[in-house]
C-alpha cells in the first residue's frame, strides 16, 4: 500500500477513536481505569462505584460522571445485578482492542518510513 494510502487509513483510524483517545487523556479517568484493572483481581464481577470512590478519592458523583465517560467512549462495560452495577475493562469488546490496533500500526508506518529512508 503507498504512503498516502496508509496515512489516510491511519487518520481515518484517529477519527474512529478520537472518543477513546479523549476519554483516557484525562488523568482521573486513567486512575479509574488503573482502579479497574487492579479490581479484576480481587472480584470477577467487577468493581461497583462505591468501591471507586474509595480507590480514587473522588466523590460518588465524579465517578458516575467519568464512568459515563468511559462508558460512551466503549472503554468499559458494565453489568447489572439487581440495583447494583459493576464496572469492568473488556479488552476484546471495548475500543481498548482499537486503539492497540490504531498505535500498532503507526509503529509500523514510522519503522517502514525509517527503513525506506535508510535505504536511499
Amino acid at each position: 500500500m503507498d504512503r498516502q494510502k496508509r496515512l489516510k487509513n491511519l487518520a481515518e483510524e484517529f477519527g474512529e477513536c478520537s472518543k477513546a483517545l479523549a476519554a483516557i487523556g484525562d488523568e482521573t479517568r486513567q486512575s479509574i481505569i488503573i482502579a479497574l484493572i487492579e479490581g479484576e483481581s480481587i472480584s470477577e464481577k467487577g468493581i461497583r462505584v462505591g468501591e471507586l470512590t474509595q480507590r480514587t478519592n473522588l466523590s460518588r458523583p465524579a465517578v458516575s460522571h467519568h464512568l459515563k465517560i468511559l462508558k460512551e467512549a466503549n472503554l468499559i462495560g458494565y453489568d447489572q445485578e439487581g440495583t447494583k452495577n459493576y464496572y469492568y475493562l473488556d479488552v476484546l469488546k471495548s475500543d481498548i482492542f482499537r486503539l492497540k490496533k490504531l498505535f500498532d500500526h503507526i509503529d509500523e508506518f514510522i519503522k517502514d518510513s525509517q527503513e525506506h529512508e535508510q535505504k536511499q
